[in-house]
């Protein structure tokens, strides 16, 4: 019997015959380990994505101490610091504030612009994967394109953009279930570092301004807009992770899920017109973000269980993604999938903004991979990362010649 049990190797190699088994069950469960209500199916996903009395966090309406909950440590204060500025965990007004000056970044248009940028860096990076015969997908092909693509938007120099993914891991450990103390250490620490370098950024963009997005909130903040310097280092520490985290496991779990599946890959090598089909059906089939949380802020019922407020509610968001309900043969990787409404990048107020972006990249890289690496293969199975929330791979080994 599968056993929903997310420190589980077992389970972090294949969770979804625990999801099916924990729909099968019910439409809410409770999980003491982590004193979170489990939400698996699609419909109510959905639903509770767009329901105002849930949010991302509670202290726009109550203390700690209202909410019956604790206080994080003292010692913890510069990543709750950072995390609570950003819009992700803030709820309007000031979400819609700060979303509305974000989005003029992120408009179709504006982001359809960048396409040839993302095309020509995505061919480059598979050339010199080809030319080397092979190499590691994800630190290769994966990682650089979407870190330099949310960079160049920022305006990092390209000089200062090393310690990027390393900040952006430890920041987000803390976002996997029950995180330990180490865990904690790294992403302050990662918190401090990454906030005192955007603080000099946004100081020397304030001299200098340039055609980025931390100028444009400079300038939008001195146009009357309210942005204060912390939301503006929030905000770009935010779009720097949300902007390649999924991007890149959604890369190497959907180029994993494609190896695993020749037939499939064999069709899409074949017809490279499915690559906008193949990039949703990867990231339902494999999702990168396997579960979003909110705060219940009033009373809610589902299937007869009421969930009190000061309640945590934990959106299984891969669990959703298989629900055969919405999916027909929802195990099966299917590129000619028509009707694929995957919610992985969210719904409602926190749909990610970046989503037209992702898409973007996800497309040019596999486009790139199918063009110039027609004999791309796996040269030996991948290890997972031990993490249940953001779900990746250590790395995608794979030979080009």
């Amino acid at each position: 019997m599968a056993a929903f049990d997310p420190w589980d190797p077992a389970f972090l190699a294949d969770p979804y015959p625990a999801y099916a088994e924990l729909r099968a069950k019910g439409r809410v469960h409770y999980f003491e380990p982590t004193n979170q209500w489990l939400v698996p199916h699609h419909a109510d996903v959905s639903a509770l994505l767009r329901e105002r009395r849930l949010g991302r966090t509670y202290l726009h309406r109550f203390t700690h101490e209202e909410f019956g909950r604790t206080a994080p440590p003292p010692e913890h204060e510069p990543f709750h610091t950072l995390n609570d500025h950003g819009m992700l965990d803030l709820e309007p007004p000031d979400h819609t504030r700060i979303r509305r000056l974000v989005s003029k970044a992120f408009t179709p248009r504006t982001v359809e612009r960048l396409k040839p940028y993302v095309d020509a860096l995505a061919g480059e990076l598979v050339a010199a994967l080809v030319e080397k015969g092979g190499g590691d997908l994800l630190s290769d092909v994966a990682e650089p394109l979407p870190v330099a693509v949310i960079a160049e938007m920022l305006g990092i120099p390209e000089s200062d953009r090393g310690p990027l993914r390393p900040w952006s891991a430890d920041i987000c450990g803390m976002y996997e279930l029950n995180p330990s103390q180490d865990t904690a250490r790294k992403a302050v620490r990662a918190s401090v570092e990454f906030s005192a370098y955007l603080r000099e950024l946004i100081a020397e963009r304030r001299r200098r301004p340039g055609d980025d997005l931390i100028s444009g909130l400079i300038a939008a903040h001195d146009e009357g807009d309210r942005l204060s310097e912390q939301e503006m280092i929030s905000t770009a520490v935010l779009l720097l992770n949300a902007g390649h985290e999924a991007t890149v496991n959604a890369t190497v779990n959907g180029w994993y899920a494609l190896f695993s599946n020749p037939a499939q890959l064999a069709a899409l090598r074949a017809d490279h017109s499915l690559v906008p089909a193949a990039v949703e059906e990867v990231m339902r089939y494999d999702t990168p973000l396997q579960l979003f949380e909110r705060w219940v802020l009033d009373d809610i019922e589902i299937d007869g269980t009421v969930i009190p407020r000061g309640a945590e509610v934990a959106m299984l968001f891969g669990s959703a993604n298989h629900d055969p309900e919405v999916f027909r043969n929802p195990e099966r990787l299917d590129l000619t999938r028509e009707d694929n409404p995957h919610i992985s990048f969210s719904a409602g107020i926190h749909y990610c903004i970046g989503a037209p972006l992702a898409r973007i990249e996800l497309a040019a890289s596999m486009t790139a991979l199918l063009e110039k690496a027609p004999a791309l293969a796996l040269a030996e199975e991948p290890k997972r990362k031990p993490n249940f929330v953001i779900r990746g791979l250590e790395g995608l080994s794979v030979t080009a010649g």
